[in-house]
Formats: structure tokens, sequence, C-alpha cells
């Protein structure tokens, strides 16, 4: 836990539930983070492509976290005038009548629907895996379609229906991650226009009128009796019941926002919330995104943009699977440092390249710019004289050279080069990787402070512009950049040539990895 100097005399309660734990901030309603508390909570990986986590976990991590930080902060409860979140989007909980989970939280990691997605969205004829006439519905009406992968909520709920049909039917309600909390915290059972979006079943033509469409429906094989009623972004959707105030350490009555998934918060805790201000995020996933007024969609490229946590516009939306996964993959499997610091160090000590190592970080599959679940990552390249701080450059830079293959798309998809990215997320507190990002990318590289705590940042002014403390304008100077890295010229045709050599071992391993995880 942390806490910093100062007095503010209100705030807020911002939670950000990731992959790994919660962290629970008190923040000002200057945007100022006060104080912040984390606990962890267990990833479950199950053969199959199964990967969940306990929602009651989620609680339980959630009280610690939310303790350990208002212990900190040492603030008067009575100044706490909201609470918001945000969370790990694209997973699907499972609640019977009671609120109750009935099951283990399927997360946005989990692959094991991708044969009952890919039975939904086929047909006679089919088109990238897709029935023509079902993908232009989806992609006209929603801005997207599900991922084949089986990792969106659609394809999680049909697994239950198909595999679990005893959790299936006592399932009163499937709800996202952050709509999970909602209800522990107001005992609400709603979603907002943004949360729901990654089910691919809501009319979004109309931004500021977000509804299902039965047809979507019916072609995606769900029914709507167990899907949460909407509302818009920036709504305080109820108040903190008196059990979750108990469990929490705040007065009840508190107001609670709707809150959003963590892409749509990153936005605001990156300070880049103009229409085209991008931002690039690197946790135990990754992805670049930005602002737009547009509802598009790129199928060949898994790029789109859905309903945004901010009213009256869109954001887009893409991922990798695994980009800071890679490195604690490395530190806890192959011994090659005991923390990330250590690890800074190698990879600045190897010369931009290295002995040309080069590392795929495809450790869980990939959506974007390809939606491949089976391809795997690997080093190549790799001699008798191959060193580790090599092996452990080769992980940065591979990791930049796929951020690199998702810009391209996400610039094309946007209409326009990004010159600058905004970077948060766990990834952007190593200057050695701000800067191979910065040279792999050829982009301009703005390091926001703290950047781990983005998300919780973001839950906190999303909460504040929703109970009309700030405006969206005043953002971007709410949230302070560290230090901004420029491309180093010298580095531009190494980094050129070999990502051009990464992107030709995706095209030549692609089958090799189908035939070998195909299940």
């Amino acid at each position: 836990m942390t806490a910093s100097g100062g007095v503010d005399a209100e705030h807020v309660l911002a939670i950000d539930l990731g992959t790994g734990g919660p962290k629970v901030a008190v923040v000002s309603t200057a945007g100022r983070i006060v104080a912040h508390g984390f606990a962890p909570v267990t990833l479950h990986l199950l053969d199959g492509g199964g990967a969940e986590q306990d929602p009651d976990e989620w609680w339980s991590a959630t009280r610690t976290a939310a303790r350990a930080a208002l212990d900190a902060a040492a603030v008067d409860p009575g100044s706490f005038v909201g609470v918001g979140c945000t969370s790990q989007w694209s997973g699907t909980v499972a609640v019977g009548t009671d609120g109750r989970p009935l099951m283990r939280s399927i997360i946005w990691m989990d692959s094991r629907g991708n044969r009952a997605i890919r039975k939904a969205a086929g047909g006679p004829v089919n088109v990238l895996g897709y029935d023509p006439r079902k993908l232009v519905k989806w992609v006209r009406t929603t801005g997207g379609a599900p991922g084949l992968s089986g990792k969106d909520p659609t394809a999680h709920i049909l697994f239950i229906r198909d595999e679990l049909p005893d959790v299936y039917r006592r399932t009163a309600t499937f709800l996202e991650p952050v709509d999970y909390l909602n209800l522990r915290l107001t005992g609400r059972t709603c979603a907002s226009f943004d949360t729901i979006a990654a089910h691919w079943v809501t009319d979004n033509r109309r931004i500021d009128a977000v509804a299902y469409d039965d047809d979507l429906l019916a072609m995606s094989g769900l029914e709507r009796s167990k899907l949460p009623d909407l509302v818009p972004p920036g709504t305080l959707i109820g108040e903190l019941t008196a059990a979750a105030a108990d469990d929490l350490g705040l007065p009840a009555g508190v107001p609670v926002a709707v809150g959003s998934g963590d892409v749509h918060s990153a936005v605001f805790g990156s300070g880049a919330v103009a229409d085209f201000d991008a931002h690039l995020y690197i946790g135990t996933s990754s992805w670049i995104s930005a602002h737009v007024p547009f509802k598009k969609t790129a199928a060949t490229s898994n790029v789109a943009s859905i309903p945004a946590a901010l009213a009256g516009r869109y954001v887009i939306v893409d991922e990798h699977e695994t980009a800071g996964a890679c490195l604690t993959f490395v530190r806890d499997n192959l011994g090659f440092a005991d923390d990330f610091e250590t690890m800074d160090a190698m990879a600045d000590s190897v010369a931009p390249g290295g002995r040309r190592v080069l590392f795929t970080p495809w450790l869980n599959g990939e959506r974007s710019p390809v939606d491949d679940h089976t391809i795997r990552g690997g080093f190549h390249n790799l001699s008798l004289g191959t060193t580790r701080e090599e092996m452990v450059r080769a992980v940065y830079e591979g990791v930049a050279f796929n951020s690199r293959w998702l810009l391209a798309a996400v610039e094309q998809f946007a209409g326009g080069r990004f010159d600058s990215l905004s970077f948060i997320g766990g990834g952007a507190n190593s200057e050695p990787w701000c800067q191979v990002h910065a040279d792999v990318l050829e982009r301009e590289i703005r390091q926001v402070a703290d950047p781990v705590l983005a998300n919780v940042r973001g839950a906190a002014l999303v909460t504040l512009v929703a109970l009309g403390r700030i405006t969206v304008e005043e953002i971007p100077a709410m949230v302070e950049v560290r230090r901004t890295f420029v491309p180093d010229r010298s580095t531009r045709d190494v980094y050129r040539a070999l990502y051009g050599e990464f992107l030709n071992l995706y095209k030549q391993t692609k089958g090799i990895h189908r035939r070998l995880n195909r299940f």
C-alpha cells in the first residue's frame, strides 16, 4: 500500500479489478491518488484452453485492498462522494437469482467456447470462418463480431450452455466482471452500453440509445432473459449497500457509478481522451486504443470501434493476449532473474537487435491483428553463444514488434498516423521498454506517471465525470507525463529488418501451431 502527502476535502473510492487482482485507490476530486492498496487473486488455467477466477475471491481481495488504501490514506470516511469500478473485460460471471456466483468466472483468456461460437457464426458458405450474411448483420449493427477464438462472453455463455447445462439452467443473469462488482456494491443488476459491447448482441448505431437486437440474440444463441438491463455510460446506478459499505469501510449510501471495462477506463487514465489521441497499454495483455467519433469494423484485423465509457463516443478495441505476461513467464519459468528491475538491466546491456535473437510473444494465442487461438510463442535464432541477456532483450523487442504489427492495423482503421502514444500499464514502468517501443514503433512514447495505476485512475475520473465534479476537457491536465521517449534513428534499419522476419515467423509457423494445438 502507498500514500502521498497533501490534504483533499472530498474523495472517491476507485476499484480496478485486473487479472492479477484488484487495485483500490483513494482519489481526490481533483484527480490526485492519495493512497492505494492491492491484493492478489488466483488464476486457474485448465486443460482445453480454460481460464477461470473465483468471484468471491475477487470481492474478498477488493475488501482487503480497500481497507489497506483507506488505512494508508487516513482520510475521513465521510469525505467520500462516490465509488466507481473498472475491471478486466470480456469475462462471464453466472449468477443465480440470489445474486451469488454459480461457478468460477470464465475470464477473457478462456477459449473453450471456440467450437460453439464457430458453429453459431458459420453457415453453408464461410468467409473468414463466418457466414457472410451473419457477418454483415453483426458488423452493420454492432460494429464488430464475436471472435472465433472463443474468448468473448457469447462463446463463454454457449460453452456453459453446452458443457455445464445445470449451471446454465440455474443462471439468472450472465454478467461482465465489472457488472458483477456493481451488483456487490449496490444490489442492482445492470450493464452499461460499453460493458455489454463484447457480447456483440446490441444495436450500437445510435450511440445514445444502445439496445439489445432480437435478431443478433437469436443468431448468437443467447437468451435476453439471462442478460442484464442496459444503462448509459456515466450513469449513477445506485448507492453503496450497508453490507458492501461494511466490507469496504465506507458509509452506506455513497453514490456508485456504472463503471467500465479496462480498455474503456484506460483511455481516461492515460489522459488521452480527445478523439484520435492514442495510448498504448501493456499489462498482462496489451492494446492500442483511442476515442473516435465513428462506429466501424475491420474484420480482417479484428479491430473495431464500440461504445465508449464517454457518452456519445466510440473507442477502438483490439487486444494482444500476452505482453507483460511474457516477462512474467520468463521470470517464473526460465529463472533468468528474480525481478523486473534486473531484467530491465539485462535488456539494457544488449545492443538493439542483439545477435538477431527473435521472440514471438503469442503464449496464449492472439486476437489482433490476427484472431488465432492456436498460435504459440517462442525464441528463434538461438545459438550456443546466445546469452540470457540477449534472450531477455528479445522478449522486450518481440512484444514491441507485436505492438508495431497492431499499430499498423489501428492506424489504418483510424485513417491516420499517431505521431505520439501515451504509455500506461505496468510495462510502462520500464524505461528500457519505453525506449524499445519508441525505436520499434518509430513513434514518440509518453510515459505516464504511475502508469500501473492508470486504470484505477481512469475509474476515478469516469466516476468524477458521472458525479459532475469534473469535465472531460479537464482530464489531460490531470494526468502527469513523467518522460517522453523519442525514436533513436540509429536503430531503424536493424529493427525494420527484424520486424519483417517477425511477421515471416507468424506466416511460416501458424500452420504448425494449428496442427499442434487443435482442440
